[in-house]
């Protein structure tokens, strides 16, 4: 029996990274620029450092990170997003760790201060979530959080994202390692 590729090389490298909507009319846009300082004043927010160990430090780290998340789109590594609205970006989400063998993905995310508990946070990911599972033809995304981050429960939750299981000591936060919460949608 031979085995096939779930997702064929050059489905998403052939055409632009798509800009995404949300029912809640935000665009998930890639990253321009002129969204340096924002992203990079996102990592000096506590909660965003709580969870987020890797940062940025200078404007120059931020471009070269875009430059990155630019060569992730044309290797089919990943795709990254800033999560927009009228008062500009709002927050970012990712899908990393493209497996086009198994047709699996990792789903990833922050939203500013300013637009928390606004949903914001979920519809990027619904988004997100229908066009890379209906859209591109991945079979299972994953969402895995600290336990001890309460709101990313609630947001793989309330998009659907089974809760699998705890992965023990798995992340290395600030405050040393946290075990972490693994949450799973499906392709139905």
């Amino acid at each position: 029996m031979t085995m096939t590729r779930t997702l064929v090389t050059g489905s998403l490298s052939s055409s632009a990274q798509p800009v995404l909507r949300t029912t809640g009319g935000l665009l998930l846009r890639p990253w321009e620029h002129t969204d340096v300082p924002v992203f990079l004043a996102a990592y000096r927010d506590a909660d965003i450092r709580r969870w987020h160990t890797r940062r940025p430090c200078t404007e120059g780290q931020v471009r070269d990170w875009f430059d990155a998340y630019r060569q992730d789109w044309r290797d089919e590594r990943g795709a990254h997003w800033a999560v927009t609205g009228d008062d500009g970006v709002l927050g970012r989400i990712a899908l990393r760790g493209l497996n086009f063998d198994d047709g699996t993905a990792d789903v990833a995310y922050w939203v500013l201060p300013a637009a928390r508990r606004r949903g914001v946070a979920s519809q990027a990911v619904t988004a997100l979530t229908g066009w890379a599972l209906d859209e591109v033809g991945f079979c299972r995304l994953e969402l895995d959080h600290s336990t001890r981050n309460e709101a990313s429960c609630r947001v793989a939750t309330r998009c659907g994202y089974l809760l699998e299981g705890t992965k023990r000591s798995s992340a290395l936060h600030d405050d040393g390692r946290h075990d972490m919460h693994l949450h799973a949608r499906i392709q139905e």
